[in-house]
């Protein structure tokens, strides 16, 4: 290890089961954090939304609903001014450019398929790893 690596001001982890009712762990954390880190109510809402849609996504698509599968999600405040979150799954992975775009006319009144949209726009920034069974988030707090 070296002496110029970069520790967290704060590090998160949770294990959570692949139901839906997981989600409510990853909103009281969230919520936790945001007196805590003096969290501005636009950028906290922006993290709620594109952490939960990441965790429903890796529930619901990942895991496809397998409770013996987990979903981590690591957080990790860098410094007073950014946040990194990564939601990983134990799925068999997609390809988020082969995404319909659910802004195209076809799909404006499908009732799904607007979690990834979602993240990607309300993120600082978003990278997708691990065959997509990781999403790794950024936010300017």
């Amino acid at each position: 290890m070296s002496g110029t690596e970069i520790k967290p001001l704060l590090n998160h982890q949770l294990i959570l089961e692949s139901k839906i009712e997981a989600i409510n762990k990853v909103e009281g954390l969230i919520e936790s954090l945001k007196g805590d880190l003096s969290i501005k109510e636009d950028v906290y809402a922006n993290i709620m939304v594109a952490v939960t849609e990441a965790v429903n996504n890796s529930i619901q698509h990942g895991n496809e609903g397998d409770t013996n599968k987990k979903v981590t999600v690591d957080l990790e405040v860098l410094n007073p001014y950014r946040m990194l979150v990564r939601v990983k799954d134990e799925g068999k992975g997609f390809d988020p450019n082969s995404l319909p775009d659910p802004t195209a006319p076809e799909n404006i009144e499908n009732i799904g398929g607007r979690g990834v949209f979602l993240m990607t726009h309300l993120s600082d920034s978003i990278e997708f790893d691990d065959d997509g069974r990781q999403v790794e988030m950024t936010f300017n707090i």
